[in-house]
């Protein structure tokens, strides 16, 4: 447990739902809409000279993704349906009596969304909590729109912060639970799994400098709609957007593709995770030395996946100062120059084939 941990507040936390939406600002918004609406195929809600309002096609809530034009790309609110308008006052209680700065609006922080309460928490993320929503048409029936690659639903964040623990303590407090992460057997714990829906996650905390938003994933049905979005990135000549993947994670089990907007923003595309609604259901852990843990067939995660971020805002839209995690890093103990990885566990370090030794050192990547 961190020597700083947040204090458990008396009251209780908002009942939340599931991760709903992201507020991005992109810098140009002409290119980002190309990206996500002509070649990801999100829909689009509404728009206009500031800000492009998108959903998937199994939404009915107003959207999942806002993207407005800024000065500096970075995520503005990562937000959270909740089960009542008074989940909003508990939200209010909660964070109040952490010490957090509360913002809260009856009309809403953007447009097909009411009462809404924004926070800036303990771990340095803009929180969004909301009920009212407008409703608009759910298109999960309008196969006549379908594209190979249509995305379905939002699945979750993926947050950058120091202290993995500190984070995972607060977050239990919230009402989320872990269901997997990964550990080395000093202990050191690098990320963390965290669901409210009965899935995986709707939100990771991965250790790394913080904090930074690493991601933001969206679904699809099945892994053959992934493969679709590949190739049609290829055929556009696209094909520099794909960071990593795709691939079958180790952890959640999910097919995957990890994606890079105009901005640098990072996109994932995902499906296939399991059901973990059980009270009992029982947590994963993975060995940090396991190189199937972040890819199942054993590929490497290229550095950038280990090392770059998206800046957050404050409420006041200025960028959140980065600190550096002081614990041991994923990626210098698995990829770096003395990092070990193994395929079985037992195996000594040299008996990783030779071609797959370069692969996890850097320095070794042409």
């Amino acid at each position: 447990m961190s020597a700083t941990p947040i204090p458990t507040p008396s009251s209780p936390p908002p009942d939340i739902l599931r991760a709903a939406s992201m507020e991005l600002v992109v810098t140009d918004l002409a290119a980002s809409r190309h990206f996500y609406v002509d070649v990801l195929g999100l829909v689009v809600t509404e728009e206009d000279g500031e800000a492009i309002y998108l959903r998937t096609y199994e939404e009915f809530i107003h959207h999942n993704l806002v993207l407005r034009a800024g000065p500096v790309a970075a995520a503005a609110a990562l937000s959270y349906r909740v089960r009542s308008p008074e989940d909003l006052d508990r939200a209010v209680a909660f964070y109040r009596e952490l010490g957090c700065r509360v913002e809260r609006r009856a009309d809403g922080f953007v447009t097909g969304v009411g009462d809404s309460v924004r926070v800036q928490d303990p771990l340095g993320f803009p929180y969004e909590f909301f009920h009212d929503v407008q409703h608009v048409e759910r298109l999960a029936w309008r196969y006549d729109l379908y594209t190979p690659g249509t995305l379905v639903r939002l699945d979750h964040f993926n947050q950058v912060t120091p202290d993995v623990p500190r984070a995972v303590k607060y977050m239990e407090d919230l009402g989320f639970r872990v269901t997997e992460d990964i550990q080395d057997e000093a202990g050191t714990t690098y990320a963390a799994w965290m669901r409210r829906k009965p899935t995986v996650h709707d939100t990771a905390m991965t250790g790394g400098n913080g904090p930074r938003m690493h991601h933001v994933a969206f679904a699809t049905h099945e892994k053959h709609n992934i493969l679709a979005i590949c190739d049609t990135l290829g055929a556009l000549r696209m094909s520099d957007r794909i960071e990593r993947g795709p691939g079958r994670h180790g952890v959640s089990n999910a097919f995957y593709l990890y994606l890079r907007d105009p901005d640098g923003h990072r996109i994932e595309i995902y499906t296939q995770d399991y059901y973990t609604g059980d009270p009992d259901n029982p947590v994963v852990t993975w060995d940090v030395h396991d190189n199937q843990r972040r890819d199942w067939w054993g590929n490497p995660v290229v550095p950038s996946w280990y090392t770059e971020a998206s800046l957050v805002l404050d409420l006041d839209g200025v960028p959140q100062p980065v600190v550096a995690r002081t614990d041991s890093s994923e990626m210098e103990v698995t990829i770096g120059a003395d990092g070990f990885s193994y395929t079985r566990k037992g195996d000594a370090p040299d008996e990783l084939p030779s071609w797959k030794q370069g692969e996890y050192k850097l320095g070794h990547q042409l």
